[in-house]
């Protein structure tokens, strides 16, 4: 029983970090139907732009600010640089453009960063563990969680109570009837490339501090990729608890099912579970059911 609470404590620990990259996802999904394969990258740039202001002497509040102002800055960039003339084209040749980018971006972080593996150094977060009963937690997960959860919040009240927000939920929800109340689509396309990038950004540089920071974290935030699948794709909440239970699930298949096999059960798993919800969920746990009346 202490090692199952030990497990699920992390598990929802660093499934709240995923829970941030996994909001980018739904984001693009839900305002343009988008399906972005370059969010692994979107990671990777905010993770070494926030160890480069780190590096500079910048402390770490500090530091995640400037990530998410860059990241404000490089979304639309990229919206405007690559994918609003794309506005009207078929969903596949938008899909095509975001792998096509996600090799674009990973070039330039090794151009600039290079590939060797780097840690926040001094460390962010203090080397003691805390312990809750008989679970130990280490401060650079409860930190991380508690970064991602005020995060989660402020984006989850953006789109609630912000005027740019409600037009984002009425483009997802019907962007024929958004355009005729005035809400310009295009800014609205650019508006959740922004807050991707933001959102993702922010991810990796927590996940950064809790494995070190090489080219290998692109991989991790393709790994949100079940979690968006499983909540839901424009969902917004499925999304916040996808990847809590993608974290949970990936902490007791290390576990329990590591001893079984060769190795890699931790990383195949949530791809494996991705599977079977859709064969018995196609549209996730929350997200919309579209039926086609002919």
């Amino acid at each position: 029983m202490d090692l199952f609470l030990q497990l699920l404590t992390t598990g929802i620990l660093v499934g709240s970090i995923y829970a941030l990259v996994a909001l980018g996802w739904t984001l693009i999904y839900k305002s343009s139907g988008v399906l972005n394969l370059a969010m692994g990258e979107l990671t990777l740039i905010g993770a070494y732009v926030s160890l480069s202001f780190y590096t500079w002497g910048i402390p770490f509040p500090l530091s995640i600010l400037g990530t998410l102002l860059v990241g404000f800055v490089l979304g639309l960039l990229t919206e405007r640089l690559f994918l609003r003339r794309l506005i009207g084209e078929s969903v596949l040749t938008v899909i095509m453009v975001t792998a096509g980018l996600s090799f674009f971006f990973r070039g330039i972080v090794a151009f600039v960063w290079g590939t060797d593996t780097r840690v926040f150094s001094p460390p962010v977060f203090p080397a003691e563990s805390m312990r809750l009963g008989r679970i130990v937690i280490g401060q650079v997960y409860l930190w991380s969680f508690v970064a991602a959860i005020l995060l989660l919040l402020i984006f989850v009240a953006f789109f609630k109570y912000t005027r740019w927000g409600l037009a984002m939920q009425a483009t997802a929800d019907d962007e024929m009837a958004a355009l005729s109340l005035g809400v310009s689509a295009k800014r609205v396309y650019a508006l959740a490339w922004a807050i991707a990038f933001m959102a993702s950004g922010v991810g990796g540089t927590l996940l950064g501090n809790i494995n070190g920071l090489n080219i290998s974290v692109g991989y991790l935030g393709l790994l949100v990729l079940p979690a968006v699948v499983l909540g839901g794709l424009n969902s917004v909440p499925g999304a916040i608890v996808g990847g809590i239970v993608i974290g949970i699930l990936q902490n007791f298949s290390d576990a329990y099912l590591s001893r079984l096999t060769p190795g890699g059960v931790k990383d195949i798993a949530p791809f494996a579970f991705m599977v079977l919800i859709l064969l018995f969920r196609p549209y996730g746990l929350w997200g919309w059911v579209k039926i086609e009346r002919v």
